[in-house]
Order: C-alpha cells, then sequence, then structure tokens
C-alpha cells in the first residue's frame, strides 16, 4: 500500500487517466448533484481495474475532503440542521464502525471481501438509478405533505435512516448522496429542500471520514490514486455547477440513471461470471495505471 509515501512521490506518480475520470466524475456531480461515490467507484472497478476495496476505501477518504469544504459553505449560510446530523450521526458511526470490523474479518480470503463489496455496490446503483429517476416527484409529494401539515417524525426513524447510510457507505461509498437527500425530505417535509441538501453533506463528512480511516487502516486507501482523482475532480465540480443552471435537467438525469443501472448489471455480471476466482491482494490491484 501506500502509507508511507510523502508527497514527491505522489507527484512522481500522477496519471493523467485517473485525472481524467476524476474531471469526468466531477463535472457529472457538479451537474446533477449525485454523489462520486455512484459514478467514482464503479468507473475504478471496471474501466480501470482497480481492486473494489480500494476504490471504496479511496473514494470515501476523497468524499470526505470534497463534503468538507461543501458543508463549510452550507454552515456559513445557516443551510445545516445540526439536530438531524448528530441523530444521523448516531446510528451512521456505529453502524460505519460495525460494518468495518465486518470488513476487517471478511478481508481472508479477500475474493469473499471483494464480491460481497462488488454486489453491495451494484444493489445500492440500482437504487440511486431509481432515486434519481424520482426525486423530483417525491420533493413535490413532500411538498404538498408540508402545506396540509408536516407530520413530526420521531428520533428512531432518523438515527435508522443514519444507521442503514453508515452500513451502506462503509461497504460501497454510495448512498449518503442521492438516496440519504430524497429519504430526508419524505421525513422532513416542512424543511427547504436546500437545507437537507446541507444536513446531509454535513453528514456526510464525519461519516466518510470514519468510513475512509477505517479502510486506510485496513489497508484499502491508494494515496498516488487519491491525489489523481482529486486533481482532476475539483476543476470538474467547480465547471459543473457553474454551468448546472443551464443543463437540461429532464434529459442529463434520465441518461444518469441509465449509466448507473448499467454499472450495477456489469458489476454484478462481473462477480456472477467468476464466483470462484482467484482474487490479487488489494496491493497488486491499487497501483495506479501507466
Amino acid at each position: 500500500m501506500t502509507h508511507g509515501k510523502g508527497v514527491g512521490t505522489l507527484i512522481g506518480h500522477l496519471d493523467e487517466m485517473h485525472a481524467v475520470a476524476g474531471l469526468l466524475v466531477g463535472l457529472l456531480v457538479g451537474l446533477t448533484g449525485v454523489g462520486g461515490g455512484s459514478l467514482m467507484t464503479p468507473l475504478l472497478v471496471l474501466m480501470f481495474g482497480v481492486n473494489p476495496q480500494t476504490a471504496v476505501g479511496t473514494d470515501l477518504l476523497f468524499a470526505a475532503g470534497t463534503k468538507t469544504v461543501g458543508s463549510t459553505v452550507h454552515g456559513w449560510r445557516a443551510t445545516v440542521n445540526w439536530t438531524i446530523v448528530g441523530l444521523l450521526a448516531a446510528g451512521s458511526i456505529p453502524a460505519s464502525v460495525i460494518s468495518l470490523i465486518v470488513l476487517r474479518h471478511m478481508s481472508q480470503p479477500p475474493a469473499s471481501a471483494q464480491n460481497v463489496m462488488l454486489l453491495v455496490v451494484a444493489v445500492m446503483l440500482v437504487f440511486t438509478s431509481i432515486t434519481v429517476l424520482v426525486q423530483q416527484r417525491l420533493i413535490d409529494y413532500a411538498a404538498a405533505r408540508a402545506v396540509v401539515g408536516q407530520p413530526r417524525p420521531t428520533i428512531v426513524p432518523t438515527i435508522l435512516l443514519g444507521a442503514v447510510l453508515g452500513a451502506a457507505v462503509t461497504f460501497s461509498s454510495v448512498g449518503a448522496g442521492a438516496i440519504g437527500v430524497t429519504i430526508l425530505i419524505l421525513l422532513y417535509p416542512g424543511q427547504p429542500v436546500a437545507r437537507i441538501v446541507g444536513t446531509d453533506i454535513a453528514h456526510a463528512v464525519p461519516l466518510t471520514l470514519v468510513s475512509g480511516i477505517g479502510h486506510w487502516i485496513i489497508g484499502d486507501v491508494n494515496g498516488t490514486l487519491l491525489v489523481n482523482l482529486l486533481i482532476g475532480s475539483v476543476p470538474g465540480v467547480i465547471v459543473g455547477s457553474l454551468v448546472s443552471s443551464r443543463a437540461p435537467d429532464k434529459v442529463l438525469r434520465p441518461i444518469l440513471a441509465i449509466v448507473l443501472a448499467i454499472s450495477a448489471w456489469q458489476l454484478a455480471t462481473k462477480v456472477l461470471s467468476s464466483p470462484k476466482k482467484a482474487a490479487r491482494p488489494p496491493a497488486a490491484l491499487s497501483a495506479p495505471a501507466h
């Protein structure tokens, strides 16, 4: 793994293709708002042959960094409900820690962990694909409920949502974005959408940080790959965000949903077609392609 590499070594191993992948994912995230984990993890696994555990672990730390910036902005704009963040974290952090312990024990033999993670990613991508298509309708439905009278959600559903997201994100790096926002909108129809989005981003910071550090300890993070992705994705997100108001949302979202569904199918096929294939150690597949 790349635990002991310094900055100079990282710079010496920059890879243009990974940076381009980061740029494309950043553009789509900026345009659609769908989390990078839904796009980056399957891209790394299917296109670059990166070990699934390394792809998930690296993407989690990548998300922690980018969402820290996003949550800072939302916090400054007062578009974060910190009470909801606390309730979500009360469920997600323990669930993430438990999931990391499970992953640690699943690491021998490595093929077991890889196949389970690929299947979890595939399932989460299916849910995200459906969510992308129906999210606006659910927002309208929640708004209608809020007009009639906002039901007051109990504490338990929010904590349970956090627990589900914690396990899902730790295993797949997918779920904290589109799925989390959509369910929060249904739980809290009286909250403005911008505040729900800000709350979800703020909650994703501790969740992805804890999950990412856990994957790092296990040995599932590639620092060089992380730098390459950030180099491309940061300008991609900025550009995508700037032009998002001009992008045809009715066209982009169905295309994105199709891409996610195809990725889910490809990942599931990858597992089912070679269930007994011996897997190489994470370090062998985590090195950037040159």
